[in-house]
């Protein structure tokens, strides 16, 4: 009887995973047709304001109209706050100039950072963050922008040459956005979305001079930032919405421990969330640029390196600067192989000093990644550490159960540049180097050195005696 109990109850929860599948199947489709009929009426009320108001081109400017859609944007949406402390005593002019100059500050505050300035009306400011540049780090920018604005009101305000009246409320929130561009020489950009709304509802929900983010902003900086829980809001169709207030940078990673300007160790966490976008970037270049012939050099083994000196690294006890260095120097080791073969790595190295400087990387941190690169030329003789890291996992094959496949690619490869003869003067000059070879870390000499040893094995066997 109880069996029986069991199996109806299992009958019923197979039951209701499966409607739960098609409900939010057909949840994704009528979303996808939401997607698509929202951009539609979009273009044809943007279409409609421009035959209204007669305005000559009003076909060419709807050409000139792009919709784009982003997965992960930031919206950092500030209401102005202040107009009812205005009096009779006081110059409007002089308050208004000083509003003025607070937008124009805040303009280079977004500059500085990287974001978007968006289209307002009124005495609103609105800015995002991986728009319309998709970047894995949008999160972090805008709040860092949203504190350095309320910084510098809250500086303002401790004068005492000035009667500031203004006040801010920031709300932040991270989700899909869809940006409108309008124009084609200069661009002005509109948001539109839940994202934008949230963030909205943010600010009108926060306290002055605060900075309020949605639990989706918080899971994306709390590493960064100190923050504190400021309860829910209710949110059409979304439920009930986490709110957190942003104190400061944490302590640890901030100049002083005074959580306003970032130290040494926020740059380094920073980088290596950053490392993503570089990484995309750079593996995009080796896909499109790299020779057909480069059968071993290619993109996978880029990736496994990277992989491999990450791996090793921590392994090891390095700083995280050190991981950051030892990733960004194996992502460029064999990028000189879309210039040319041979000098390959110190071709890699002009790469990492054209694109480093574009993320932030100091000239020090950039010749230490150079160094590292170079360190990779045959024979492998590395002077430190770091140099070993990379060493071996630039030749972590050798010691891999698939060091056959892998190594059969390298010869394919020489063999179509003629650099190498037969298949048996291949597997003889393996030995030699093999043999030959050592791991430099422990790391490395407990992972693969029992492998390399069995692999020598495996290749003395496929020599043909001559």
């Amino acid at each position: 009887m109880e069996q029986n109990k069991e199996k109806e109850l299992l009958r019923r929860i197979a039951k209701l995973v499966r409607q739960n599948k098609e409900l939010y199947e057909k949840v994704r489709v009528l979303a996808e047709s939401n997607d698509k009929l929202t951009e539609q009426v979009d273009r044809y009320e943007r279409r409609l304001a421009r035959l209204r108001e007669g305005a000559p081109g009003a076909a060419e400017a709807e050409d000139q109209t792009r919709l784009l859609k982003f997965k992960m944007g930031t919206v950092l949406f500030a209401d102005i706050q202040g107009f009812g402390k205005l009096t009779d005593q006081m110059d409007t002019q002089s308050m208004m100039d000083d509003l003025d100059d607070l937008f124009f500050r805040f303009d280079a505050i977004v500059k500085k950072y990287k974001l978007q300035k968006i289209k307002t009306i009124g005495d609103s400011y609105m800015c995002a963050g991986g728009v319309p540049q998709k970047n894995s780090t949008n999160p972090i920018d805008v709040v860092r922008a949203a504190l350095e604005m309320n910084q510098y009101l809250g500086d303002l305000k401790k004068r005492s040459d000035t009667n500031r009246v203004w006040d801010i409320r920031i709300g932040v929130h991270t989700g899909p956005v869809t940006a409108i561009a309008n124009g084609k020489r200069k661009i002005s950009w509109e948001l539109k979305g839940d994202t934008v709304n949230i963030a909205s509802r943010l600010g009108s929900s926060c306290e002055i001079d605060r900075i309020n983010i949605s639990a989706n902003t918080y899971e994306l900086v709390k590493e960064f930032f100190a923050c504190e829980y400021n309860g829910k809001i209710p949110v059409k169709y979304l439920g009930d919405l986490e709110m957190f207030y942003v104190k400061g940078i944490i302590p640890e990673i901030s100049e002083g421990g005074r959580g306003r300007e970032p130290n040494s160790r926020f740059d380094t966490k920073f980088k290596l969330i950053q490392f993503v976008d570089l990484q995309e970037l750079i593996l995009d270049k080796l896909e499109k640029e790299l020779p057909d012939y480069l059968y071993y050099h290619n993109v996978k083994h880029t990736i496994d390196v990277v992989t491999e000196v990450e791996l090793i690294g921590w392994a090891e006890g390095v700083s995280e600067e050190e991981v950051l260095l030892l990733k960004t120097a194996a992502l460029f080791h064999d990028s000189g192989h879309t210039v040319g073969y041979d000098r390959h790595e110190e071709l890699g190295c002009g790469l990492a000093r054209q694109y480093l400087p574009e993320y932030d990387f100091s000239d020090e941190q950039i010749d230490r990644v150079c160094k590292l690169i170079m360190a990779t030329q045959m024979p492998p003789k590395p002077n430190n550490l770091l140099e070993k890291i990379m060493c071996d996992s630039d030749l972590d094959y050798l010691g891999r159960s698939d060091f056959i496949p892998v190594s059969n690619t390298l010869y394919k490869e020489l063999r179509e540049q003629e650099k190498i003869g037969s298949l048996n003067d291949w597997n003889k000059l393996q030995i030699k180097f093999i043999t030959g070879h050592q791991y430099f870390t422990e790391t490395a000499r407990n992972l693969r050195e029992v492998n390399k040893q069995k692999q020598i094995e495996r290749i003395k066997n496929l020599i043909e005696e001559e």
